[in-house]
């Protein structure tokens, strides 16, 4: 493929110009907090925040930016983990924010759809739908400041994958601008629609590369009537596999969420997060929060009661503990959400977003354990996610006492000991996080080079100019 001309910097000129399309409230100088992401590993540069408040202004300051051949990042909630919102070096660009873009647009309850600009906050979504008395199942611990636009943009996932799907499975469509300027208005409710190529699911998980996504028609789905959660202490991760075998047998599509949790998520809570209530002890190093609902007539409390018992029986499970109210509901979920922020303050070595096939789930924790312990039989493994879709976080931390930054020398040996095996057993290594800048290598040493090869051709086809966060997803050739 033809090598690209390199971009230019953001000059005061084109800073100029777009004041001068988009109005000066709209050009700002970049804030710290859009140069950082929450690890504190990349830090960013910028020209300049362009804050444009409606579709329209987007498509300008993008022809601007395409006629000056700078580079524009994409920056929504800034909760991305990879630096996908983050450019560290390179010609110097500008950077958009949607955070103007953030109405609520139309909802239809006929429809079941919900259109939210880019800039709409999950949580409100979320509140929005509930109020209208429908409910937006995607649900994840950073809902509060992750926006609709990068959660598309990375194909999030959350708690709730194993009933209702990742991002893409609750948009129906999506407008966009892209790299020349062109709208594409694609916010469609239709639920069938096969009139050539989707561009919705070419641009979901595309992380800003191929378009901007300014606004989504979001599906909506019932508010389940009858909800029950439950904290179980299970004897291993094949236990808990085993359980989740049982669980579907019984309690079928009503199961919404089922979490593998490791006893040092807890242990991380109690010592740095101590203000998070937890559930009563249980004496076991595995649990499972399982959740499940749906109308009163499909009995699932008592199904849910039934599998328990039966786990229990069985010797699948030590020990468990059903939510009562919804405030020991708020207890189980409470903590799981809060495990992240406890891993941040720890201080991760390195922090790994894999998927496996639950059939080969088993074997990678009973391995990389070992690989772990091979490299530093004194590092700390915190184990846990979504179990459901296979989808494990798994982080590597130094010994009580040690700062991360002691163990930088041994950071890579780690993250290729993880990613390798999983890897070796057809996982994924970006399973819920994205590529951003931090995977590029990531993706050439583990992916498909065929299906490396037609992302770059279609990359080239819809930017041939590379300005559509450069350097994200696939690295310059």
């Amino acid at each position: 493929m033809t090598a690209r001309a390199p971009l230019a910097d953001a000059d005061a000129a084109l800073l100029d110009r777009l004041a001068a399309a988009l109005g000066p409230e709209t050009v700002r100088p970049p804030e710290p907090r859009y140069l950082e992401e929450p690890r504190g590993r990349f830090h960013g540069r910028a020209a300049a925040v362009l804050r444009p408040a409606d579709v329209g202004a987007v498509a300008a300051a993008v022809r601007l930016c395409a006629a000056a051949r700078v580079g524009i990042v994409p920056w929504s909630g800034g909760t991305g983990l990879v630096g996908g919102q983050i450019l560290e070096r390179g010609p110097l660009p500008v950077l958009m924010s949607f955070e103007r873009m953030a109405r609520i647009r139309d909802l239809d309850l006929t429809d079941n759809v919900l259109v939210a600009e880019a800039g709409a906050v999950l949580a409100d979504v979320r509140e929005a739908a509930r109020a209208a008395g429908r409910q937006f199942p995607l649900s994840l611990a950073s809902e509060g400041s992750a926006r609709i636009g990068g959660l598309l943009a990375t194909n999030a996932g959350g708690v709730n994958v194993l009933r209702y799907g990742n991002a893409r499975d609750l948009c129906l469509g999506v407008e966009a601008v892209l790299a020349d300027g062109t709208v594409l208005n694609g916010l469609s409710p239709l639920v069938k629609d096969n009139m050539g190529y989707d561009l919705r699911h070419l641009l979901i998980g595309s992380e800003g590369t191929l378009g901007l996504i300014t606004a989504a028609s979001l599906r909506l789905h019932p508010i389940p009537q009858a909800t029950s959660t439950a904290w179980i202490a299970v004897r291993s991760p094949a236990a808990a596999l085993e359980l989740l075998g049982e669980a579907r047998a019984t309690l079928g599509n009503t199961i919404s969420a089922f979490e593998l949790i490791h006893a040092q998520g807890i242990a991380f809570l109690a010592e740095v997060l101590p203000q998070v209530p937890l559930p009563p002890a249980m004496d076991s190093e595995w649990f499972v929060l399982i959740e499940a609902a749906d109308a009163p007539a499909a009995q699932v409390p008592a199904r849910l009661e039934s599998v328990l018992e039966s786990a229990l029986e069985g010797g699948l499970a030590t020990d468990a503990l059903v939510a009562q109210n919804e405030g020991q509901r708020a207890v189980f979920w409470g903590l799981r959400e809060s495990i992240p922020a406890a891993n941040r303050l720890i201080g991760a070595i390195s922090s790994h977003d894999i998927s496996l096939p639950p059939s080969r789930l088993v074997e990678f924790v009973e391995r990389g354990r070992a690989a772990v312990a091979a490299i530093d039989p004194t590092l700390r493994i915190n184990c846990f996610g979504h179990l459901g879709d296979g989808n494990l976080h798994y982080n590597v931390f130094p010994p009580p006492g040690r700062p991360k930054g002691a163990y930088d020398p041994i950071r890579e040996v780690v993250k290729a000991a993880v990613h390798d095996l999983a890897a070796s057993l057809g996982g994924s290594v970006g399973a819920e996080h994205g590529v951003g800048r931090l995977k590029t290598g990531d993706l050439l040493r583990y992916g498909d080079p065929g299906s490396v090869l037609a992302m770059r051709r279609i990359k080239n086809a819809l930017d041939p100019q590379g300005i559509l966060n450069p350097g994200a997803v696939l690295a310059e050739p």
